[in-house]
């Protein structure tokens, strides 16, 4: 079978950059990529192929070739090498992990011997925030919004929360709302137990010298913050920000050829699933759960195996579903499990080490590549003051866009540490 290795990872501090500019922050966090690597300028040439993730910039008027655009400052100075195919990626929250997808597979099939998977968000909009919304609403139908305001409506009496979108958030906070009220009133979810994880992300996110916020806050700080839409309170949701993330894929003969240290840092990736959504069925599992089953399956593990993860907590409550839905524990002991502190550093499962979306941050594209950062500091034993003690298998969640209570489109991706 053939093997594919990561062999460098780079993150860019996330949080406000409005002074700095699409192409500053790929450069940012690409230099820190061939650092990473222990690579020069002119090893770049080793790049045979290029992925390039991003949602939003066309709100700044560059609908297309947005890697190519991003990458050419790069290209004139001689830092990355001319003539790289490069292919731009969109799959809303999830893209990160689409571009990552992609290069893999270009290893994996033995198209490229090394491919870079690049990401960029910009959220932070002083001079136009009309941007935000305009980026957000790409995650969503657009064609025929009658499908998913009818499915709201019906799921809003059944979880009864009324599906009542309000100024000052986005509507997908109001649709995590709903979800987190159905699994309250389905199996006995409590508001204390959301605020459990959320307060526990932030202290992870204290740790973390790339996260948008760090800070500590208690569970009742949590609870009693200002709602944003009950039963979420403002600490319990991502923020907006911005920043970019990398990682560059090679494979097995490729990593022979690199310097001892590169082949000692390589973090073996055992798979990368995607899966689609739909509008499913309120009792229906989501789709992260069909990832996931595809990720066990193709990498011949299972829940129990997994040392560390980062999922998709856009929402604090979102940590608490997808735990079950990857079958991490029962369904329904979601909210118990992460109260019981089997989430927090030194539990059992350690979750969110980075922070999580909640405190690291959430610059939509970047994201899934942000985690993939984390889960190869923390293989490599090189996340400090976080550290997972004897991790050596990761895993990663991460969603995208929305149909009903399903994301539009979810990855989930397992690493494993090099032996």
């Amino acid at each position: 079978m053939t093997h594919v290795y990561v062999v460098a990872t780079s993150c860019t501090p996330f949080g406000k950059h409005a002074d700095r500019s699409f192409q500053d922050l790929v450069r940012w966090a690409y230099l820190d990529l061939l650092a990473d690597a222990g690579m020069s300028p002119a090893d770049a040439s080793l790049i045979e192929q290029a992925w390039f993730g991003n949602c939003g910039m066309g709100q700044w008027g560059q609908g297309g070739i947005r890697g190519q655009v991003c990458f050419t400052p790069l290209v004139e100075e001689g830092l990355f090498p001319q003539r790289v195919g490069m292919i731009n990626v969109e799959g809303g929250c999830a893209t990160g992990s689409m571009a990552f997808h992609g290069a893999w597979k270009d290893v994996l099939s033995g198209q490229a011997r090394m491919s870079l998977a690049m990401a960029v968000e910009k959220l932070v909009s002083p001079d136009d925030p009309t941007r935000v919304p305009a980026i957000f609403g790409t995650a969503i139908d657009q064609l025929e919004p009658w499908r998913w305001r009818d499915y709201y409506r019906a799921a809003g009496e059944a979880a009864g929360k009324p599906f009542e979108p309000g100024p000052g958030r986005t509507i997908f906070m109001d649709t995590y709302a709903m979800q987190a009220a159905w699994h309250m009133k389905t199996h006995g979810t409590t508001q204390r137990q959301i605020a459990v994880a959320a307060s526990k992300n932030h202290r992870h996110g204290s740790l973390n010298p790339k996260a948008q916020y760090r800070f500590e806050i208690g569970v009742d700080e949590v609870l009693a913050d200002r709602e944003v839409s009950w039963p979420l309170t403002r600490s319990m949701c991502s923020p907006l920000g911005d920043g970019a993330a990398a990682a560059l894929l090679c494979s097995e003969s490729a990593l022979a050829d690199l310097p001892p240290a590169a082949r000692r840092r390589a973090v073996k990736v055992r798979t990368s699933q995607l899966a689609g959504g739909k509008y499913r069925r309120l009792d229906e599992p989501g789709l992260s759960r069909v990832a996931a089953d595809k990720a066990y399956a193709h990498a011949g593990l299972g829940p129990a195996d997994i040392d560390v993860v980062e999922l998709h907590d856009a929402t604090s409550f979102c940590e608490i579903y997808q735990l079950e839905m990857l079958r991490l524990c029962p369904d329904g002991q979601g909210g118990r499990f992460v109260e019981s502190g089997a989430t927090a550093l030194g539990g059992s499962l350690p979750v969110n080490v980075s922070g999580g979306l909640v405190s690291k941050g959430h610059p939509v594209g970047a994201t899934g590549l942000s985690m993939v950062h984390e889960v190869c500091l923390q293989l490599r034993g090189e996340a400090g003051e976080r550290q997972v003690g004897g991790a050596a298998l990761g895993l990663i969640e991460n969603g995208g866009g929305v149909m009903g209570f399903d994301e539009a489109a979810c990855a989930v991706t397992i690493l494993e540490k090099s032996r």
